[in-house]
Order: C-alpha cells, then sequence, then structure tokens
C-alpha cells in the first residue's frame, strides 16, 4: 500500500483510508470483517464523524475493533464534529443538520461522545466537520487546547473549508491544522478546473472554492477526497453509469492496461496529483474495497491522467 506524508509531519500512514459512514448497516462481527479486510491490504487510517448512523457507526466500529482482533493501535482514528442533528429528519444513516455548532461546549461534549462509542481514549485527529458562520475564534482555540492538553485528540484539522477560512482559524490555533477534507474526484473537479481556464469568461473559469488545492500544497496540508466515485455531491456513482459512456470506456481501458478494476482507476487519478492527497473509500464490500484499494499502487502516465480528465467531460482552453 502507497504511503503518503499526513500534513506537515513526518507521520506516514496509508494513501487510502476507511471511511465509515456506512458501517451503522453492519453487525458487529461483520464489520470487524471489514476492518481485518483493510488492514490486511495495508490500510492503516479510519475516518468517522460523529453524525454518521445518527452515532450508531461508531458503535459498531467500537464493537468492531474489539472483535477483530486488532488494536487500537494498528489504526490512525480520525472523527468529525460541529454539524448538530435535526431530530425530526434524521434517522439512521439519513442524517440532516439543525445547525453548525463550534462553541466551545459542544466541541467538546462530542469529542467525549464520539471517544465513549468508538471505546477509544484518545483521536488521533479530530475535524471540525463544515464551517459554521457563527465560529468565535477563541473558543475553538480553548476547546481545541483543552481537548489535546486532555490527551483526547492529538492532531487537528478541517471538513469543506476554504483557503481564507483555514486561514483565519488557523491564526487564533496554536496547533497546526493538518487536513482538509474535501469531495474530489474525475467527476468533481472544480477546484483545478477553474485554474485551467485562468483568464477565461466561461463557465469552467468560475472559482467556486478559492484556491483550496495551491493553499494546502502551500500550507503543508493534506487533502483527503471523500465520495471520490460520485458525481455531484450525492447524485450517485458515474462507475458503470450509462449517463458517461466516455468516461467508463477510458477508465475500463486503464483497467485493462494494468490489470485492475474501474474503481482503482478512479482511484490512482486523484493520486496521481501531486498534492498529497488521501482517499477515502466508503464501501461495506471487503471485495469492492479491495478492489478499490489496488488503485494505490497504480501510477498513471501524465496523458492517461488527461485523458481520463478529458473523457469525464473537461478540456483545456
Amino acid at each position: 500500500m502507497k504511503t503518503i506524508q499526513l500534513g506537515a509531519t513526518s507521520q506516514s500512514v496509508s494513501a487510502v483510508a476507511l471511511g465509515i459512514m456506512r458501517m451503522v448497516r453492519l453487525n458487529p462481527d461483520q464489520a470487524a470483517g471489514v476492518l481485518n479486510t483493510v488492514h490486511e491490504h495495508g490500510v492503516d487510517f479510519i475516518d468517522s464523524a460523529d453524525i454518521y448512523g445518527n452515532g450508531q457507526s461508531e458503535t459498531v466500529f467500537g464493537q468492531a475493533l474489539k472483535r477483530s482482533g486488532l488494536h487500537r493501535d494498528d489504526f490512525w482514528i480520525q472523527s468529525k464534529g460541529g454539524i448538530v442533528l435535526d431530530p425530526k429528519r434524521s434517522k439512521g444513516e439519513l442524517v440532516f443538520g439543525q445547525r453548525y455548532d463550534f462553541s466551545k461546549a459542544h466541541l467538546i461534549k462530542t469529542v467525549d461522545g464520539i471517544l465513549q462509542r468508538m471505546q477509544v481514549d484518545y483521536l488521533d485527529s479530530f475535524l471540525l466537520h463544515r464551517p459554521d458562520p457563527l465560529m468565535e475564534l477563541d473558543d475553538v482555540a480553548a476547546a481545541f487546547d483543552e481537548l489535546q492538553t486532555a490527551g483526547k485528540v492529538r492532531h487537528f484539522g478541517v471538513s469543506n473549508f476554504n483557503p481564507m477560512q483555514v486561514a483565519m482559524l488557523q491564526a487564533a490555533l496554536g496547533q497546526k491544522l493538518m487536513i482538509n477534507q474535501l469531495q474530489f474526484g474525475v467527476m468533481h473537479t472544480g477546484p483545478i478546473q477553474f485554474g485551467l481556464h485562468t483568464n477565461m469568461q466561461d463557465a469552467a473559469s468560475v472559482n467556486r472554492d478559492g484556491e483550496i488545492i495551491e493553499y494546502s500544497r502551500l500550507h503543508g496540508m493534506t487533502i483527503q477526497a471523500w465520495s471520490p466515485y460520485q458525481y455531484g455531491m450525492f447524485a450517485g456513482t458515474f462507475i458503470d453509469n450509462p449517463k458517461f459512456p466516455e468516461l467508463n470506456k477510458q477508465l475500463q481501458a486503464l483497467a485493462d492496461k494494468y490489470g485492475v478494476t474501474k474503481n482503482a482507476i478512479a482511484t490512482a487519478w486523484i493520486l496521481r496529483h501531486p498534492a498529497n492527497m488521501q482517499v477515502i473509500l466508503g464501501s461495506m464490500n471487503p471485495q469492492h474495497l479491495k478492489e478499490s484499494m489496488t488503485g494505490a499502487d497504480v501510477q498513471l502516465t501524465r496523458q492517461e491522467w488527461y485523458d481520463t480528465y478529458f473523457a469525464a467531460g473537461n478540456d483545456l482552453p
């Protein structure tokens, strides 16, 4: 398994992580099988959030880790917080936010709940899930200091933040923000597409995210790519989707060349970018996970990377 350097540290972690959002679908024995599968293939990174499965995904994970025969230190365990669920609309795997809350009291309560559900003593990293416009910088700083001093969280990051939001928060913190978790993949290319269309007036030139990839590279932040096989936000997968015949033809050609699957090529496409990215896989199917993880060992050529970008409907000016 290919590894990456996490943030501006010497910490090496697997280039592919297991996201446990869907672990609520499994019983603890099934989930233990998933953990053993990814561990056997070199994945040592777990990504979660307090809202996944309304908290039940983390409960299943905690039970599964104990049944798997693996140990706490076999994984870098990460979770996210800051979204308050709407109980009237949230049920099981389907969850909706009522508000975002970065108050010190809420963040500390959130981490305590995560640790209890996952049955671990600390998180290797804790991310703020989505930007809160009511964020009080001193409040967040105080929460991070208390969590770190108490040994509950070792490192911090953000998710879905733009560069100015990251910079504003970083200026108030004593800790270095290591991670920004963003949607990125061959059918979600806005963060690079607008840069290719600099000094143009077409739709592709619209800068919707700020220079988030460039900012992350300059400041030594790891980008974690969520929903790597999705088009849109939660519209569905592009793999084997008849809406995208040219892309699937290209993915299949490369899959045949490298002896892997289309999912593996889509993984390799993300990891070919030099921005020190990590791909988060969310499947709970051991076979699908094994097929997707092999992409970490595929090194696409520059032309193959560009040809896949073109097959997804993009162009060069």
